[in-house]
């Protein structure tokens, strides 16, 4: 037998920390007092009424509410109902078990079941905790006797002349069941709280808990999987039994892990009494260090106190000579006196060279020492950002590094991370960040706790250049810093569209995915039929294809990705008025030797842009971007053929009428140039050969969050 008094921690209410008194089962299988499941929806209720910001449960001493439970009241205050004065209407309860809201059904508490097994446990526990104390007679005349009997149906105790009354011989109560005293009285049947008629003699696997044939009848439980009880009783106490049985026969495994749990409790004591004396002694030699630089920079302010003063207070005592009969002054009017020529010449030589310097400093008065002590202005700034970021050492926990690859700014900017060892061994990270600004002296970081290894960032300003850093922490435990990765924003807000796959489609030559954010030239039959008919040159027929979102004014940047593979495409802007030019101009005929700005070695790099075109585009292809010629351009086609970049940008500002193309890895322009906006303009493509485009999709943040929980 397992001895009573080993099982307290399984007997206390984990919400008024005291033995269990009628402890109802919640949905989430934890046990709680049914007075304190009222009083924490009751104090819940208060809480909402009086704005849900402090606890209002002052008046009931056995519950306290952690600030955990009181961050749920706002999901939990939604019905905006009012308390009633017997029973909680709220049907959200915040188990103090599991720290979770558990819907409590329509029923609310009356739909929760009484664990008559836990209490009868409960009065065991404390029938062996108070031996000495009897249990006395409920129906004695003062002074009561010592009961020998408790009637269970009665729910009364009595001594043997009370019982011998109150149940003579011949009638029903002389049937009823007794047993010794106690003060915990179970029905005996067990009674369904939805259908209080009806005993519960089915058991649902699905929800775990009892019930009648009525809830699988008509009830919540109507296509719930159900057993007997019989059966649910059989199959749940053989399943108990034999986990028993099976940490029973650990025991000495379990003695031995006890035993290893006291030492480590001894270890830990010991090494943290040791963390507490080094940590103690590095924060003394920092006192020292700051105590000595005080005493140093006081020492440097009272020096230069005293040297001002004694320049100030010889300067006073000059200027007091400068006053009549007195110091000098009052010295050259004796000297005035002097009648002898000689003797007045031999001294007033002298005089008056020092009269003529009083006179001039006079005129040209400045104090001789200054009185603000700038100078000595204590800059810490620097000193107060490390001693914030003072902490433990990392002790072996990796130093995240910031991929730059996998980050990206566009709409937002998605930051992702990793460690060098490739294993997670930070609980948690701190991203922090700032805006790259040559005017601020003191810099701010924004900061954000992280879950996860990535992290999207909104509320960035466009055109702006952001530095970027991560540590991990374990506990209190933090690594360092990570290398700083300064990324750009877009210099304008980011334009949103797709591939129109109406205006001007050639589905026979293009080819879109079904969410038209990607589309692809193949050279395939349909082209090779087309250049059969032409017996001179290489003339191949342009493709194009315009965003289905037009921009009728404002500045706005887009991003896109050319596949490596491309042949030739022509990427860049077209007015709503020039539409139809487009798809039609006879301009749609070009071969590699007569293309103005295909950047072959065609003879043509005398042209220059031709401004009757359509529409304004670039030329791409061959891993090349090719700036357009203009009259004022160098002549070398070299220079105007840059690397094609990994992810390119347009910014249109309608504005002022201009357009500008950009490495959007880098934000950086590579090309600008005027643009007639005087209509809505459009994204435009233009796809020859083998080529592909693919659109720069927006940062997500809530579907990162979800790759990441996965």
């Amino acid at each position: 037998k397992v001895a009573i008094k080993g099982i307290e921690r399984e007997l206390i209410c984990p919400a008024c920390k005291e033995l269990f008194t009628h402890p109802l089962i919640l949905p989430c299988q934890h046990n709680v007092c049914h007075k304190c499941v009222k009083e924490i929806l009751f104090a819940f209720e208060d809480s909402f009424a009086d704005g849900g910001s402090e606890s209002s449960n002052q008046s009931s001493p056995r519950i306290k509410i952690s600030a955990s439970s009181m961050d749920r009241i706002d999901r939990i205050s939604k019905s905006g109902r009012k308390r009633n004065s017997l029973t909680p209407r709220s049907t959200l309860f915040p188990c103090p078990g599991c720290q979770r809201d558990i819907d409590l059904g329509e029923r609310g508490i009356n739909g929760l079941f009484r664990n008559f097994t836990l209490e009868t446990i409960v009065e065991r526990y404390r029938q062996a905790a108070r031996a000495a104390i009897a249990i006395m007679c409920d129906f004695c005349k003062p002074p009561p006797q010592e009961s020998t009997k408790s009637c269970l149906d009665c729910s009364a105790s009595y001594c043997n002349e009370c019982f011998k009354i109150h149940h003579p011989w011949g009638t029903l109560k002389a049937q009823h069941e007794y047993v010794g005293p106690t003060t915990n009285f179970r029905p005996k049947i067990l009674m369904c709280p939805e259908h209080e008629m009806e005993r519960v003699n089915m058991y649902c696997e699905i929800c775990r808990r009892p019930v009648c044939h009525l809830c699988k009848l008509g009830g919540c439980h109507a296509n719930h999987r159900v057993t007997t009880m019989s059966t649910a009783y059989k199959t749940l106490k053989e399943k108990l039994s034999k986990d028993i049985e099976y940490l029973i026969s650990k025991e000495s495994q379990v003695k031995a892990h006890i035993t290893q749990l006291d030492l480590l409790l001894k270890e830990t004591e010991c090494n943290s009494e040791r963390a507490k004396q080094e940590a103690s002694e590095s924060f003394e030699k920092l006192y020292h260090v700051l105590e000595e630089k005080k005493s140093a920079a006081l020492r440097a302010i009272e020096t230069s106190k005293t040297t001002r003063l004694e320049k100030l207070r010889t300067q006073v005592e000059e200027y007091q000579g400068l006053l009549e009969n007195n110091g000098l002054v009052g010295y050259a009017q004796e000297v005035l006196k002097e009648t002898d020529p000689s003797c007045f010449v031999q001294t007033a030589k002298q005089l008056h060279v020092r009269i003529q310097k009083a006179t001039e400093s006079l005129k040209t008065f400045r104090p001789a020492a200054e009185t603000t002590f700038e100078d000595f202005v204590v800059d810490t700034a620097k000193q107060e950002d490390v001693l914030g970021d003072l902490s433990f050492r990392s002790n072996g926990l990796e130093i995240p590094e910031i991929s730059e690859e996998q980050s990206r700014m566009y709409n937002k900017a998605l930051i992702s991370w990793e460690c060098p060892g490739k294993t997670d061994s930070a609980d948690i990270y701190v991203l922090e960040y700032h805006k790259l600004n040559r005017e601020e002296e003191n810099v701010t970081w924004q900061k954000i706790e992280v879950c996860g290894k990535s992290k999207v960032v909104s509320d960035l300003d466009d055109d702006s250049s952001y530095a970027f850093r991560v540590r991990g922490y374990k506990g209190s435990i933090c690594s360092p810093w990570s290398r700083e990765v300064i990324l750009c924003t877009p210099p304008a807000p980011v334009f949103s569209f797709l591939f129109d796959d109406k205006c001007g489609y050639n589905n026979e030559h293009l080819q879109l995915n079904p969410r038209r954010t990607s589309v692809e030239s193949r050279a395939g039959f349909p082209l090779l039929l087309g250049s059969e008919r032409l017996q001179v040159g290489c003339y191949t027929t342009l493709d194009y294809i315009i965003g289905d979102t037009g921009i009728a004014k404002g500045k706005h940047f887009w991003a896109f990705r050319v596949e490596a593979y491309s042949y030739l495409v022509k990427v860049g802007v077209v007015p709503s008025n020039k539409i139809q030019k487009l798809f039609h101009s006879t301009h749609d005929v070009t071969s590699p030797r007569y293309e103005q700005d295909s950047g072959h070695d065609s003879g043509s790099e005398d042209a220059f842009f031709d401004s009757s075109q359509p529409c304004t585009l670039v030329t791409l292809g061959m891993k090349k971007f090719f700036i357009p010629t203009t009259p004022a351009a160098v002549k070398d086609p070299a220079s105007r053929i840059l690397p094609l970049p990994p992810c390119l940008g347009i910014c249109l500002d309608c504005d002022r009428g201009r357009v500008g193309f950009y490495d959007a890895g880098r934000m950086k322009c590579l090309y600008e140039c005027e643009v007639d906006c005087s209509g809505i303009m459009y994204p435009a493509f233009a796809l020859m050969g083998g080529a592909a485009v693919h659109l720069e999709e927006d940062v997500r943040a809530e579907c990162k969050e979800y790759n990441d929980d996965m």
